[in-house]
């Protein structure tokens, strides 16, 4: 049966799956990514991860995997093949699609940013199916964005379309890791909750969805750190549906596992900052943490339906 090699690197875990021509999974699995041990060991488990995948397709598919796709975090050269740099893998300047070539005995590779490639999959077979103009925002430890636009994802000119996490909301906020101060991410990401409902709660264990259940429950101190995410949250997105005027705003990552706590008066936020624009559609994410791996195999099959048509 006809497939492909879909890989979806993460900081700390790698999810990857045989993908058939119709986009069913017919075989997944997960890795440990083993950070701890260096980039050199990361890059190596990935290759090896591949090579099982091939050798698992060959055993029950009768045939080798006629493509793959690997999406990665950090700052990707997805035209020349290269992890350029990811802070929590350690790694710079990977040439990656030829590394997997090599190992995956020459098929060819398409390479993605975890974001973008996620984005991919909730546009044509999630969330956003159907929509010609959307953003997908995941909101996880940072803040990322994918810009979708009929069917694809626009990269940008340098590979950093996108990057909603870092537009300033609150210019005397916090520090942020990219040298500017008040970020999005720095106020409303799934980290930053945690951060400010640790020291609201003072439980240095408390996190994000501990503070959705105490702010379910009424809690003064967790309605306050809520609200204020979402109002960052809000001025974030309202600043990107005025530059790309989307149809659609699909959110994801952890901090959308709360549902309606956090849409209900996110919807709210957005609308009392609109003016002139349109209001989009505010939508959860479809495919969970599956998004990643299952644009991972649209690349491949995208990439071979280019290289026909070449």
């Amino acid at each position: 049966m006809k497939h492909v090699i879909a890989l979806d690197v993460g900081g700390t875990g790698m999810k990857a799956a045989l993908v058939g021509a119709d986009g069913t999974l017919l075989y997944e699995a997960r890795r440990a990514t083993g950070r701890e041990r260096g980039a050199e060991a990361v890059v190596e488990s990935i290759l090896a991860f591949a090579a099982e995948l091939r050798a698992y397709g060959e055993e029950h598919f009768g045939e080798s995997a006629v493509a793959a796709g690997v999406a990665v975090p950090g700052i990707v050269d997805a035209e020349n093949g290269i992890a350029v740099y990811a802070a929590n893998l350690g790694w710079r300047d990977v040439p990656m699609r030829r590394l997997l070539g090599e190992r995956l005995g020459g098929v060819p590779v398409a390479l993605g940013h975890d974001v973008r490639t996620g984005g991919l999959a909730e546009g044509r077979i999630g969330a956003g199916r159907g929509a010609d103009r959307f953003l997908f925002v995941p909101l996880g430890t940072g803040i990322a964005g994918a810009i979708g636009i009929a069917g694809t994802i626009e990269a940008g000119a340098h590979g950093y379309a996108g990057e909603i996490g870092h537009i300033v909301v609150r210019p005397d906020g916090p520090d942020c890791g990219c040298g500017q101060r008040g970020c999005l991410e720095t106020l409303a990401s799934a980290s930053a909750v945690t951060r400010a409902w640790a020291a609201a709660s003072g439980d240095p264990e408390a996190d994000a969805a501990d503070c959705a259940k105490a702010v379910e429950s009424g809690d003064p101190a967790a309605l306050e750190v809520w609200r204020d995410a979402v109002d960052a949250l809000a001025a974030g997105l309202v600043t990107a549906l005025t530059l790309l005027d989307p149809r659609m705003l699909i959110i994801g990552g952890g901090l959308a596992e709360a549902g309606e706590t956090l849409f209900t008066p996110l919807r709210a936020a957005v609308e009392e900052r609109v003016t002139f624009q349109k209001l989009p559609h505010i939508v959860p994410a479809a495919l969970g943490d599956t998004a990643g791996c299952l644009g991972a195999g649209l690349l491949a099959w995208d990439l071979l339906s280019t290289e026909v048509t070449a």
